[in-house]
Parts: C-alpha cells; sequence; structure tokens
C-alpha cells in the first residue's frame, strides 16, 4: 500500500507528544475515493462519510473530508470527501488544535495549527468558528479536561466564551441523550472527573445537560457536619475522593449522585437535609432516564442515595438494620455492588474540607457484616427438614444471629 497516501492523525499524535500512552491509531487518506480504498481491501464502515478499517490492522483509515453545517445539532452537517480536499482542510474541521496534528510515514509533524505550541502551553483550544457548529464538542472538551488537567491544561478563554454562546443559543439543547451519556462514563473513568462538571459548569452548560448537579452549588450545608458548606463543592470533592479510592465507573458514578436530593431541600429546614437521601431517589431516576443510561447504574445510584447515611452510621445501627440494609444490595447475587456503594459512601465522607484523610472504618464494619449473613449455609437450614416459608425463616433468623456476632464483636473491640 506504497501508493496510500495515508498520515496518522488526532489521538495518536497527540497523546505521543505528550509522552502517554497511545491506545489506538487512526488515519487521514489525502487523495483517494471510496472505489479505490475498496481495491486496496479496505472494508468500509459507518455511512456518515467513508471510514474504512484496514485489511490487516483494523486501524480506521478516514478519506480526507470537509463539512458544512445545514442544521441544528450534530447531525446537521453534510459531508465532502472529494479526491481534491486537502490535509490542511480536512485538519480545519477539528475541535481542538491539539487534536488537529498529523504525521506523516516517515515521522514529519504537519501542524498547521499550531497544537504543538498548545501543547507545550497545557491550552485546550478551538481550531476555528466551526467549533460552535458541534453541540458535542462542548462535551469533548469537558472530558479532554478531565483527562488532562492533572498535567496542567486549562481551556482557552476564547474558547470557553465560544461554548458560552452555544449554550445561549440553544445549540447544546440539541444534544442526543446517548450521547451525553457516552462523553460523561468515559470523564468518570478520567483522571480528573470533577473537572468534566466543572468544565461544563464554567461554560453554563452543565444546567443544561446535567440540571439536578447543577442545582447543589449554592446549596448550604452544616458546617459540622460540612466545613465546605456548598453541596456543589462537597460533590466535586466527593468525586476527587472516588478517583482515589476506586476506577470503577460504577462507584464514580454513583458518588456524582449520591447527593442529589439536597437540591430539593426545603428552605425552612435548611441547612439541615434530614430525609436527601429518600428525596434524592426520583432525582437519580429522573437523570437516568433521561440519558438511558444503563440500568446497573440507575440501581446503583438509587441503592447510593438511599442509603448512603447507614452506612456512615452503620455502627449505631442495629442488626436488623444493617441485615436490611444488605437485602437492599443483593448481597447474595450481586457482592460488587455493596461493594460500589460503600466506595461512594467512604468518597462521601473523605469529600469534606479535613476530613480527606480519615479512616472509614465503617465500609470494613459493613463488609463483615456482609460476608458472615454470605456464610450462612443453605444446605444446612435445609437438613432441618422445614418446609416452605419456613425455610426463609430460618435463613434470615440465621442470618441475622451471623450479623449480631459481627456487631458484637466490634463492640466489644471498641
Amino acid at each position: 500500500m506504497n501508493n496510500l497516501n495515508a498520515l496518522l492523525v488526532g489521538g495518536a499524535v497527540r497523546d505521543r507528544l505528550l509522552g502517554l500512552p497511545v491506545h489506538e491509531r487512526d488515519w487521514v487518506v489525502i487523495g483517494s475515493t471510496p472505489e479505490q480504498m475498496a481495491e486496496l481491501g479496505f472494508r468500509p464502515v459507518g455511512s456518515d462519510f467513508p471510514v474504512f478499517l484496514h485489511p490487516d490492522t483494523q486501524e480506521e483509515y478516514a478519506l480526507a473530508r470537509t463539512e458544512r453545517k445545514q442544521g441544528r445539532g450534530y447531525h446537521g452537517f453534510t459531508f465532502n470527501s472529494d479526491p481534491s480536499i486537502t490535509l490542511e482542510e480536512d485538519l480545519s474541521r477539528r475541535d481542538l488544535t491539539i487534536n488537529a496534528m498529523a504525521e506523516t510515514a516517515d515521522g514529519v509533524l504537519v501542524d498547521p495549527y499550531n497544537g504543538q505550541a498548545d501543547l507545550r502551553q497545557k491550552v485546550l483550544r478551538h481550531v476555528s468558528p466551526a467549533f460552535a457548529e458541534d453541540p458535542v464538542r462542548v462535551l469533548r472538551l469537558a472530558r479532554f479536561h478531565a483527562r488532562l488537567a492533572p498535567l496542567g491544561f486549562t481551556v482557552a478563554p476564547e474558547t470557553l466564551e465560544l461554548m458560552r454562546g452555544m449554550v445561549a443559543s440553544g445549540e447544546v439543547d440539541t444534544l442526543v441523550p446517548e450521547r451525553v451519556w457516552q462523553e460523561l462514563l468515559k470523564a468518570l473513568q478520567a483522571a480528573a472527573p470533577r473537572q468534566f462538571i466543572e468544565t461544563l459548569r464554567n461554560a453554563d452548560a452543565l444546567q443544561r445537560i446535567l440540571p439536578e448537579v447543577d442545582a447543589l452549588f449554592g446549596v448550604d450545608q452544616r458546617a459540622d457536619y460540612h466545613p465546605e458548606i456548598d453541596t456543589g463543592l462537597h460533590t466535586l470533592m466527593s468525586l476527587d475522593a472516588i478517583t482515589i479510592l476506586s476506577d470503577d465507573p460504577l462507584a464514580r458514578f454513583a458518588t456524582l449522585v449520591h447527593d442529589l436530593g439536597k437540591a430539593v431541600t426545603p428552605d425552612h429546614i435548611l441547612p439541615s437535609h434530614r430525609g436527601h437521601e429518600e428525596t434524592g431517589v426520583p432525582l437519580v431516576e429522573q437523570l437516568c432516564h433521561r440519558l438511558k443510561a444503563p440500568r446497573e447504574y440507575r440501581e446503583l445510584g438509587v441503592l447510593t442515595s438511599r442509603w448512603h447515611l447507614h452506612v456512615h452510621r452503620a455502627f449505631e445501627l442495629k442488626p436488623q438494620t444493617l441485615l436490611k440494609f444488605l437485602h437492599a444490595c443483593d448481597i447474595y447475587r450481586r457482592p460488587e455492588r455493596l461493594e460500589a456503594l460503600l466506595l461512594a459512601a467512604e468518597a462521601d465522607s473523605k469529600g469534606r474540607t479535613g476530613f480527606e484523610d480519615r479512616d472509614y472504618p465503617q465500609a470494613d464494619f459493613c463488609r463483615d457484616c456482609a460476608a458472615a449473613a454470605r456464610q450462612v449455609d443453605s444446605n444446612e437450614i435445609a437438613k432441618l427438614g422445614l418446609k416452605g416459608p419456613a425455610i426463609g425463616e430460618a435463613m434470615q433468623k440465621a442470618r441475622l444471629a451471623a450479623v449480631k456476632r459481627v456487631v458484637l464483636a466490634a463492640r466489644e473491640s471498641q
């Protein structure tokens, strides 16, 4: 395929220059046609514009193209992939300067929009005003910031202003739920997921994209429990804490939504938030329904909202209440669900000013209770000769006794 003018492009070039691992490579092809690509054995994929898979490496090769805005939203584009399209024209349609670089087969960097300079200056900057034509780019930039903020990257002021204009014009309102969820999930798996939330908020976009989270900012909490006061800030600090504790996106999502109920606390009981656990449940369900989040994320988010204060108070709870909580988490069939909830609860505890390095023994205590309940042997119960509902009652009684032993041992050790 020596006659194919293909250049490495986008993320692979950016990450190599940053010294980061390159996980996938994308290519742009100059001066070719779909027919010529097919003759070389490339397999076409996608319907919007010509993208092909290499017959051996299965890497993506896209014909150089330009695009023109025809309507609202990120589907409102027409594409031109004529062989006359130049590399510079193709790169000009990309979102950020650091993503608008290419590399030739012999390693020469092609950088018409100063992406390398922005890498050195650690700036996320749009390539051209065409950035404002695609609302997905607001999400992508926030997600890139979540990935690169630990390296010191910031958003260029003019790019932030452009994003605010996209919100004001209603362009961001055309985002489809599936794409919002996709970018949120990627951001939750990034090195600094709080930066995704902060960047959207700074661009005035959080209120449109995640209004349940945006509503937390400016809501006061009791200073004796939350020295940071602001509930939105607490949520960001909790995201910082869960990022250290776990890379599980389920636990990170549960942390993001654990306090949504505080946004609807009646004014007359503020700064207390009695009952916020239960009032948060419909808000978690609303958010997940709107974004079409997978079922396991909705279920864990609901459980975390409803039960996280029980984890905080675990040492004070009656064994019956502890067992009720463990049953709600389905510890017998879904032990990983309890683990994610405990991590989110620990992040909630540590996501407070002055509490960042405090131990959280409640999590291990709950793990011990769950292990004890799971160790009850159903075969031993069956040997008692019980039938029907009596079997379940005996299992429940044995599990409660097991939890009581853990509670007693914990109290004796204090």
